[in-house]
């Protein structure tokens, strides 16, 4: 831990950490934004899932909020086939599912703060701990942890887990190459990660939601959303 506390101590005082302070301020004043644009943040959030943030955003750029919010489920996961997203026709069932939420800022808002990922894990399909953790980060919620295959690698490599205590239950084709290989976490394991992680964002003065940003940057070279 001592080794990654230095390397993201040198990127917060870095040209990286200035990027991640402007990116901080973005999602910070997400909270001004509309529903629709929320809305779409949700969408954006389902179309990472099992595959990229890059991805998702590149779909997310060449489908409107409106569009998200009124085309038909055939037409939509059509639209998102040409967008070049990956599993169209499920990922347009999760959105069709998703707009009975389509007042989510106001949904949010109203509940508290222990129970607005909870929500929508429950509530929205498509969504695990790490998608809602996504949304939430990206609209101004910076308590949680969204590990992906990054921060879970970013750890790993630098002792936050051992292997032995966490179990990791990768998916996909066993001939995929490894860097393909998924990591999936159940619940009780992501939660534990989570609360290894909280103690070294606590130990750098960032909140979860920014750690996320370096801890990401360590393994991509890059400052995203």
């Amino acid at each position: 831990m001592q080794k990654l506390s230095k390397e993201i101590k040198n990127l917060m005082n870095s040209e990286t950490g200035a990027k991640a302070k402007n990116r901080i301020k973005e999602f910070s004043e997400f909270k001004n934004h509309s529903n629709e644009k929320w809305f779409s943040e949700l969408c954006f959030c389902l179309l990472t899932a099992n595959t990229s943030a890059e991805m998702g955003l590149k779909v997310q750029k060449k489908i409107t909020a409106k569009q998200f919010l009124s085309l038909p489920e055939k037409k939509l996961a059509l639209e998102l086939k040409k967008a070049g997203s990956r599993f169209h026709n499920r990922r347009a069932n999760f959105i069709v599912n998703a707009r009975k939420f389509s007042g989510i800022k106001e949904i949010l808002f109203s509940l508290p703060e222990k129970e607005k990922r909870s929500f929508l894990v429950k509530n929205i399909k498509g969504f695990g701990l790490k998608e809602a953790s996504h949304f939430l980060r990206n609209t101004g919620n910076f308590n949680y942890a969204i590990i992906d295959r990054h921060v879970w690698n970013a750890a790993k490599e630098n002792g936050l887990i051992k292997k032995e205590k966490l179990n990791e239950k990768k998916t996909g084709n066993k001939k995929e190459n490894k860097p393909e290989e998924k990591i999936k976490l159940n619940e009780k394991n992501y939660l534990l990660l989570e609360k290894k992680l909280s103690v070294l964002a606590e130990k750098l003065n960032l909140s979860l939601g920014e750690l996320d940003l370096f801890l990401w940057f360590t393994k991509t070279g890059k400052i995203f959303k």
